[in-house]
């Protein structure tokens, strides 16, 4: 097996099979390799079925070979071009609503109290005999 491949070739094969997680390549009558579906192509890919067919010719690099396992590993992404990058459209900054914040500063013994707030009331709490199970 890996004497007719070595890792970083680029080969034709044909896609004999496909399953959620991949698609698999025949190399030649009596090899083998799976195009993992994060190499299919750039970019995310929900459905393989969306870009390749059983019976399509498709090129790919030989990316890792474990001739004990006998597997290869294929990508077809590595022998694109990546797209050019745009950066997405920047978003207009969101207006601030009027917080709750604003009355934060009157004191109240309801609602919502800090830790710091909470922490002395607690530790009086935790000293007290009658709460104190037995």
């Amino acid at each position: 097996m890996s004497e007719k491949f070595e890792i970083g070739a680029v080969v034709t094969g044909k896609v004999t099979g496909i399953q959620p997680y991949g698609a698999f390549v025949a190399l030649d009558d009596s090899t083998q390799g799976l195009v993992h579906i994060s190499e299919i192509t750039h970019g995310f890919v929900k459905d393989i079925n969306e870009h390749l067919k059983v019976g399509d010719e498709v090129k790919v690099k030989v990316l890792s070979i474990d001739s004990a396992a006998g597997k290869i590993g294929l990508s077809i992404r590595a022998t694109e071009e990546a797209p050019e990058r745009t950066e997405a459209p920047k978003k207009a900054p969101k207006k601030r609503q009027a917080s709750v914040k604003a009355t934060s500063h009157i004191e109240s013994t309801e609602g919502f109290n800090t830790l710091k707030d909470k922490l002395q009331e607690w530790i009086e709490q935790s000293q007290r005999e009658d709460l104190i199970k037995k």
